[in-house]
């Protein structure tokens, strides 16, 4: 039985943050304050993870000090870093590292992922982000963050830039010939001599090709130009929807737009963000949710509601709707499609700032569901049946616990309704597990 005629199954990635997605989780008795620079704390999410038989977990990063440091705990472990150790804490599980096309180089960071893919037997992906914020691009020597436009245009190149270095050794470059003194075969080696409007890269990668021959590539933008790279390069696309139809348009899109490029649609996994919570009953969840919102320190929410909509400090009232005359999507050059979502959700709800703050709390944009393991099975289950997900990035509102809570009592519900997995099989690397091919390597081709 080939690969496409094998039923059809979720893919699940744990999306891990420190004590937990929800803003206030770091305020619960459960919550360790320090957990986000433990290494105890993320072994044992990524052995829980695994345990739940998820395809891949991920890092979230970016090159500047998140937050306030009085709002929740702040920065976190550099993410490659992290994972190469997670991945000598476990054996199956994808490691998925977010880094920057806006402020890293080609040849440095396509090192450091051949590198975790090697020491991971496999198991590596890059969460491809351009890096919105004014904060990070003073990092960095610059005034302002580059045009959205012209950050897509520079993560294209320098995803194409990575590719010639991963592809820069072939497989058999190695002969490790003792008798001969030959240990590897220059004629295999092949320099990228790359020069570009971005980036010029010369000579050849100093690590060899990776077991996948390119890590998995992923990548969540949603704007019109996140899109349009996205059916272009990425591999798995993870996505912030609030309902099913907007999920299954997006969905619809993507795929469209990837066959298209002229790429094969299931080559691009859709993983829509849902942050669970849940309880025995309904009423049993919605009250741990409640705790959670209470649990909010509003000044701080306020503050970044008004960052993110590019308003004056002192513009929201609590009790008030989002104010007329926001901008449009196109005269916003950060998160254009978060921004766009949140202002969406308050007009289509009637959302008070207030009530805005409390929806976004868990997740930021993502689809937030109190409920039973029943019940979120069910929708899981609806949304991957009825063309809106090809799997779910699990975004628990609490860890450990919420995670633990998944594994435990969604995730059989899931393997029960023939769903999901019961054990990770004979596939090996994160590339097999999301049913993708081992890239050919593009000087080999030329040479056939």
């Amino acid at each position: 039985m080939t690969s496409r005629e094998l039923p059809r199954q979720l893919h699940l990635n744990a999306f891990l943050m420190n004590t937990g997605h929800h803003e206030a989780s770091w305020r619960l008795p459960e919550s360790d304050p320090h957990a986000h620079v433990d290494l105890g704390h993320h072994v044992r999410l990524a052995r829980i993870a695994e345990r739940g038989t998820f395809d891949s977990l991920f890092l979230a990063d970016g090159p500047q000090l998140w937050n306030s440091v009085g709002q929740r705990p702040s920065g976190a472990l550099e993410p490659l870093t992290l994972l190469t150790a997670l991945a000598t804490a476990t054996e199956h599980i994808g490691l998925i590292a977010t880094a920057s096309t806006s402020y890293n180089s080609p040849y440095n960071l396509a090192r450091r992922f051949a590198s975790l893919d090697i020491v991971s037997g496999g198991r590596a992906g890059w969460n491809i982000v351009t890096t919105a914020g004014r904060e990070a691009a003073r990092n960095f020597g610059l005034d302002e963050e580059p045009a959205h436009a012209e950050r897509y245009a520079r993560a294209a190149e320098f995803v194409e830039v990575s590719r010639k270095l991963w592809d820069s050794w072939e497989d058999d470059a190695v002969v490790a010939d003792k008798a001969a003194g030959v240990w590897g075969d220059e004629r295999r080696i092949h320099p990228p001599r790359h020069r570009g409007t971005y980036f010029g890269v010369e000579g050849a990668l100093n690590v060899p090709r990776g077991p996948q021959g390119h890590p998995l590539l992923v990548q969540a933008g949603s704007s019109e130009d996140g899109k349009a790279f996205a059916a272009r390069y990425a591999e798995a696309v993870f996505t912030a929807q609030q309902t099913l139809a907007d999920a299954q348009a997006f969905y619809a899109d993507l795929k469209s737009r990837t066959a298209a490029a002229g790429r094969d649609p299931d080559h691009v996994k859709v993983l829509p963000g849902i942050v669970p919570v849940l309880g025995s009953t309904e009423a049993e969840a919605r009250a741990a949710e409640r705790v959670l919102e209470e649990h909010i320190v509003h000044r701080h929410a306020v503050e970044r509601l008004e960052s993110l909509l590019q308003l004056a400090p002192g513009t929201l009232e609590l009790d008030a709707p989002l104010p007329a005359g926001l901008a449009t999507e196109d005269a916003v050059e950060g998160a254009k499609s978060r921004y766009t979502l949140v202002v969406e959700l308050a007009r289509r709800e009637r959302l008070t700032v207030r009530q805005l703050i409390g929806r976004l709390g868990g997740g930021r944009g993502h689809f937030t569901l109190a409920g039973t393991p029943e019940q979120v099975a069910d929708t899981i289950g609806t949304w991957f049946t009825r063309g809106a997900a090809d799997g779910f990035n699990i975004m628990p509102a609490v860890l450990p616990s919420g995670l633990d809570a998944f594994v435990d009592h969604v995730v059989p519900i899931l393997r029960a309704r023939g769903l999901f997995r019961a054990e990770y099989g004979p596939r090996r690397t994160l590339r097999e597990r999301y049913g993708l091919p081992r890239p050919a390597n593009q000087y080999t081709a030329a040479l056939v």
